[in-house]
């Protein structure tokens, strides 16, 4: 197995990431990212990283897609988060009918934000849905092209039942300009994600922007629309916390440097200092070596056999919560060593630090274990 646990900077291109970390000060100011940052996902076709290639998009293989993730990730938290939700999105290109895909998809600057929390119904009319809502927690809706978003459907005012006797949800894709942004992040990290919420008004929306997340209603036949939403869901998310957590250790390790110069020091503190950073490192190391080969596992089964075993998909949900936990505890440990220079707003080491304990709220991998 190769490219398993290199460092993130392997994976991104130097020049990318001296855009994405001069301009991110300045996108925490304005509340979402820069205009250069995006210019540079445009260029890179970030946000189609998951599109089909047959509307455009990168339809990249899973491997390549966190390695670039976590590459981002490491650049900058805010920057590795929009385009890893806005990702996720564009995933749903395998699901979406391909009379409005083609459309949708064949802007150079396509961009699905949206929410997976069930905050809307969508009423069956004679010729679609209404919809209404509001949903909290949107990255990158400002910059967003369309929103999808989960409704409860409903006829006649009551809830319809799936096969299953529970009240069927399903997900909706709108045209931004039929939704209201509402100004709603006020977090003390990924500032510049622009996580706002957004909402929908009696909405007449057509039959085609209603789409079912499961490899049996996959339009496009790929093992990338035919691997399993969870799954897809906590590794993307996982990365991000490594990416973020690998750049704080950077960083950390720059200040252990000039703090080791120190005379106060003991040469005790300083082999300390010094040891305590590489112990993390290792261990953070090994981590994301058992996810990528998890990940690897799952990946080569979906491609050879179209159906991933249930002990490879459980390894690749606990290497994911192992590798999140995992990077916010090293981080937890280093960061009193570092000084007050972690603690001021205004270092890119403090951003790191925030950025991390704001992602690592994610409801997803917020516990060692499944939570249904």
């Amino acid at each position: 197995m190769k490219n398993i646990n290199l460092h993130p900077s392997v994976f991104i291109d130097i020049e990318d990431v001296n855009i994405i970390r001069n301009t991110a000060a300045e996108a925490e100011q304005l509340g979402m990212l820069h205009p250069e940052q995006l210019q540079l996902i445009y260029k890179n076709h970030w946000f189609k990283l998951l599109v089909p290639a047959i509307y455009s998009g990168q339809q990249i293989t899973l491997l390549s897609l966190l390695q670039l993730q976590e590459a981002i990730s490491w650049a900058d938290g805010s920057t590795g988060w929009v385009v890893t939700l806005c990702n996720g999105a564009g995933w749903f290109g395998g699901f979406i009918s391909p009379e409005i895909a083609h459309e949708i998809f064949s802007d150079p600057k396509v961009c699905l934000a949206g929410s997976g929390a069930v905050c809307g119904t969508a009423e069956i009319t004679a010729n679609g849905y209404s919809v209404n809502g509001v949903w909290k927690y949107a990255s990158g809706a400002h910059h967003a092209t369309h929103i999808t978003a989960n409704c409860a459907i409903k006829k006649g005012g009551n809830p319809v039942l799936n096969d299953n006797g529970e009240p069927l949800i399903l997900p909706f894709i709108f045209d931004k300009k039929n939704v209201t942004i509402l100004p709603a992040w006020k977090y003390i990290g990924m500032v510049a994600t622009g996580s706002d919420a957004f909402e929908v008004k009696d909405l007449e929306v057509s039959l085609n922007r209603q789409f079912k997340i499961d490899p049996i209603a996959a339009i496009i036949p790929d093992p990338l629309y035919l691997y399993p939403f969870l799954q897809l869901a906590e590794a993307t998310i996982a990365v991000n916390l490594s990416g973020i957590a690998i750049h704080f250790m950077d960083l950390c390790e720059d200040i252990f440097y000039e703090k080791i110069k120190l005379p106060k020091l003991t040469d005790q503190q300083r082999t300390f200092l010094m040891n305590e950073l590489m112990r993390l490192k290792n261990e953070l190391a090994l981590l994301r070596k058992d996810f990528y080969e998890a990940v690897e596992k799952s990946w080569d089964a979906i491609q050879n056999a179209k159906k991933i075993p249930e002990e490879i998909l459980n390894q690749v949900s606990s290497t994911s919560r192992k590798l999140a936990h995992a990077s916010r505890e090293s981080v937890d440990t280093l960061y009193p060593l570092c000084g007050l220079i972690a603690a001021s707003t205004e270092t890119e080491i403090n951003r790191a630090w925030r950025d991390l304990h704001t992602a690592s709220q994610h409801a997803l991998l917020a516990f060692n274990f499944p939570v249904s």
